[in-house]
């Protein structure tokens, strides 16, 4: 019988989104598992060969997962949301949202070429992907959520005797109670000491400069990687040889004021959060790096 691979492949991938067959259920009585792929950026220029080198492997784990019986979520999604876009935006002379709108889902660029798109192309080599639970970054529904989380870290501090992060209420409540002498924060250094009848005869400007001392986010003049031609400040790993690593422009050291968090208040616990998951070694030294505990 002719192998024809065009009908065949139309034919079930059909039959696979029109009944869902990747979709993983929340209410399952099988077990669970999670196979996540990292997130491509939805460049114009469509996926090139790194992607479904490493698409395919999760994608046979997942079909292999599914035939042992297990709820398996496969999601995808797209990278969307950064320096990337903006920067194919300012060069084309096009919005950013329409861009990755075209890139992500086919039609015609400002030049008039037709644009497959990703899911497209995805779609045609046959991945089982659950695409009802799709994440694009840049959606106000999806950064809403990083959103949120910049809230929840501005209103807490990191209470030492706890281990913990609190809420910024219970701060403010002992520095109105007895000031700061006992308090055993995750702070700035060199905080002068004050009391509570200081702390209430403060102005409300007094008050919130000190506390953003103590805030898990907080602003502070640091020295960064800034790219004038970018116009944005760079990761380590975003220069190459002293430039940037998109568009090759000169990078330099300035200090500037920007936010920042306390993250390495969780050093020690992140640490021991490693022990307790089922990783490769290899992967956990990897991350005992990045995290970077200084001794």
């Amino acid at each position: 019988m002719k192998y024809n691979p065009n009908e065949i492949e139309d034919k079930w991938q059909k039959h696979w989104a029109d009944n869902q067959t990747f979709a993983a259920s929340n209410n399952s009585a099988k077990p669970k598992y999670y196979v996540l792929d990292m997130f491509p950026y939805p460049s114009g220029a469509g996926l090139h060969v790194g992607h479904p080198l490493g698409y395919i492997a999760s994608d046979v784990y997942a079909r292999y997962k599914r035939h042992r019986g297990f709820n398996v979520l496969h999601p995808m999604g797209y990278d969307s949301f950064g320096l990337p876009a903006e920067q194919y935006a300012i060069q084309t002379g096009q919005r950013p949202e329409d861009t990755t709108s075209v890139n992500i889902d086919g039609g015609v660029d400002k030049e008039g070429n037709k644009i497959a798109g990703y899911r497209k192309q995805l779609d045609k080599i046959g991945f089982s992907f659950d695409w009802s639970r799709e994440v694009r970054t840049s959606n106000p529904d999806y950064y809403k959520h990083t959103q949120w989380i910049f809230i929840q870290l501005f209103n807490s501090w990191y209470n030492k005797n706890t281990d913990k992060a609190e809420d910024i209420s219970t701060l403010i409540a002992v520095f109105s109670a007895e000031g700061n002498l006992n308090v055993n924060a995750f702070c700035d250094d060199n905080i002068p000491i004050f009391s509570s009848s200081e702390w209430n005869a403060f102005s409300s400007d007094e008050q919130q400069k000190i506390l953003l001392q103590y805030r898990l986010t907080y602003l502070a003049e640091t020295e960064v990687n800034w790219c004038p031609g970018l116009g944005t400040v760079l990761a380590n790993d975003e220069i190459v040889n002293g430039v940037s690593e998109r568009g090759g422009f000169p990078v330099i050291r300035k200090k500037m004021t920007q936010w920042s968090m306390r993250i390495s208040a969780y050093a020690e616990r992140l640490l021991q959060g490693l022990d307790t998951i089922d990783w490769s070694e290899s992967i956990k030294e990897s991350q005992r790096n990045w995290i970077g505990k200084s001794v």
